[in-house]
This record gives structure tokens, C-alpha cells and sequence, in this order.
């Protein structure tokens, strides 16, 4: 008789086990975002993103409810540590504010030079209008705190002396609203500088005019 115990499971089948389940989640993001960008939010089924992401449906619930939740993910994988960060730099704000514009905005840049960050503005800028739940959700998670965060930073920075009088919260618009056109016009429209989409020579471009702009207003030379 063999009495000899038997032979645990080896030590790397354990964490073997647990990196693929925790890695999981981010693999089904990566191919709803994937399927999302292909055949669009509306067009895409969890079914399609189970298969691309190798899984079965009913796994793919077990990380995200919904399709609805996959977007969430999506943006907030995206987005939110950009927003996060932003709303940090700003809220402790104090003094001439356009040295963190000028940081602000080249964060987003950075931000965007990754394929899979990008995707997500480019997202919803395609499908808001046909899915109005992602102009929504991305308003809720991006801009319902960065905007608000901003127009108070331009204020500070009016009241201080540190920029001309302007309203703030045209100012903003001002701010954000290049980048919004630059990708509105590659994604719809096909206008695309020919080195691709270039985002950081426009955010320099547009650092280099919108600095110029805020400058306070000088007494003329006698």
C-alpha cells in the first residue's frame, strides 16, 4: 500500500490562475473597444465581445452587467485617471494659472498618443448622436467635473490679474474646444494632417496662440 500523500498542485498553477482571472476584465475591455471602434457601440452585441475576448457570455457578465458597463469600463479606463489628475492639479491651484493650462493640456496630448485612449474620444464623437447614453455617460465621468474645475481656475486667474478679463466659461470652451474640432474633423469629416493626427504639434500650436490670448491686458506706451 502506497502511503505516500498525494502531490499538491504545483505552486505556479495557483497564481497562474488568479493573474488570468484578474486579467480578464481588461482583455473583455479590449475587445468590446476593439468591436466598438469596428462595428460600432450600437451594432456590437456582448455575444461578439464574449467570442473576440475568447470567453463565454455569461463570463463576460460576471465583470460588467451590461454593454452599458462595458462603456463605462471603457471611459473610465480611458479617461478617468486623466480626469482624476486634472482635477487634482487644478483644485490646489493657486497663482497664475496658465502655467497648468499649458500642463493640462500636454497631459492630454500624452494621454492621447495611446492607440486605446484615443479610441474612446474618437468613441463617442462617432456615436453620440446614434447611442445619446455615451454623450451621457462620457459628460457624467469627464466633463460634469473638469469643466466646472476649469471655469473656476480661469476665474482665480482673471481675479488675480494673471489673465485679461474674459468669461470663464466661454474660456473653457475656448480651452478644450480645438481638440475636440481636430478630432471631429479627422473622425467625420477625413481632414487629417499628413503626418497623421498630430495631436501634440496642434496642443503646442494652440498653446502658443491661446497663452498669447490670456495675457492681461497692458497699459500703451506714452
Amino acid at each position: 500500500m502506497n502511503n505516500s500523500t498525494p502531490p499538491s498542485p504545483s505552486p505556479a498553477a495557483g497564481p497562474k490562475f488568479r493573474r488570468r482571472a484578474e486579467a480578464r476584465p481588461e482583455e473583455v475591455l479590449d475587445a468590446a473597444l476593439a468591436l466598438f471602434v469596428e462595428r460600432g457601440y450600437t451594432h456590437t452585441t456582448v455575444d461578439q465581445i464574449a467570442r473576440s475576448a475568447g470567453i463565454s457570455k455569461g463570463a463576460v457578465y460576471l465583470y460588467f452587467p451590461s454593454k452599458k458597463a462595458l462603456l463605462e469600463g471603457l471611459v473610465r479606463r480611458a479617461i478617468g485617471p486623466v480626469a482624476a489628475f486634472a482635477q487634482g492639479l487644478i483644485g490646489g491651484a493657486q497663482g497664475d494659472p496658465r502655467p497648468l493650462i499649458a500642463r493640462f493640456l500636454r497631459m492630454i496630448a500624452t494621454a492621447l498618443s495611446d492607440p486605446h485612449t484615443l479610441s474612446v474620444p474618437k468613441l463617442v464623437i462617432r456615436e453620440a448622436m446614434a447611442a445619446p447614453e455615451i454623450a451621457k455617460l462620457y459628460h457624467d465621468e469627464v466633463l460634469a467635473s473638469s469643466i466646472p474645475a476649469m471655469q473656476r481656475l480661469i476665474a482665480a486667474g482673471v481675479a488675480g490679474g494673471y489673465i485679461r478679463p474674459i468669461d470663464p466659461e466661454m474660456a473653457v470652451r475656448c480651452v478644450v474646444g480645438p481638440l475636440v474640432a481636430h478630432i471631429l474633423l479627422s473622425e467625420v469629416f477625413g481632414v487629417t494632417p499628413a503626418d497623421g493626427l498630430a495631436i501634440d504639434r496642434l496642443i503646442e500650436t494652440h498653446l502658443a496662440i491661446l497663452l498669447a490670448g490670456l495675457d492681461p491686458e497692458t497699459e500703451p506706451s506714452k
